[in-house]
């Protein structure tokens, strides 16, 4: 079992004992979630793609956000707020803007990007370092934004 999974089962353990069930019931969401992906490919996730599930799981939740604020459903949002605030427990520190700009700009110099075709190329370099620590979704943008503009 990967590292991260035995502690999020550890967590799981602790938030039963401790009657945390807000808690519990996001662990157990982010469980079902890992279940589900070794069931269907049957294999034991590692770190890496423990991390991209949690990663999936926090943009799912961010659109959620979106879609409920623009419904006027503010309960519902907060508790997507809350889910992401635990699973982001289990995610490495987030890079700062900063630190995302050095990095495109380095993936960029390194493939010799010049264009939009080049998209592709940076983004396999970028992921791996990036995944779990900052949106892909941004990331891209800004990405366009610096091919384009």
């Amino acid at each position: 079992m990967s590292a991260l999974k035995q502690r999020i089962t550890d967590d799981m353990k602790a938030a039963m004992k401790g009657g945390d069930k807000p808690r519990l019931g996001v662990i157990r969401l982010i469980l079902a979630a890992i279940k589900q992906i070794e069931v269907d490919e049957r294999i034991e996730l590692d770190n890496e793609r423990v991390l991209s599930v949690l990663d999936k799981m926090v943009k799912q939740r961010r659109d959620s956000i979106a879609q409920y604020e623009n419904a006027g459903r503010t309960e519902l949002a907060d508790q997507e707020k809350f889910e992401i605030g635990i699973i982001q427990e289990y995610l490495p520190q987030q890079l700062t803007e900063a630190e995302i700009a050095a990095l495109i700009d380095e993936a960029m110099q390194t493939t010799g990007a010049a264009s939009m075709k080049d998209m592709g190329k940076i983004m396999s370099i970028l992921k791996p370092s990036l995944q779990g620590r900052a949106d892909l979704g941004a990331v891209s943008t800004q990405i366009k934004q610096k091919l384009t503009g």
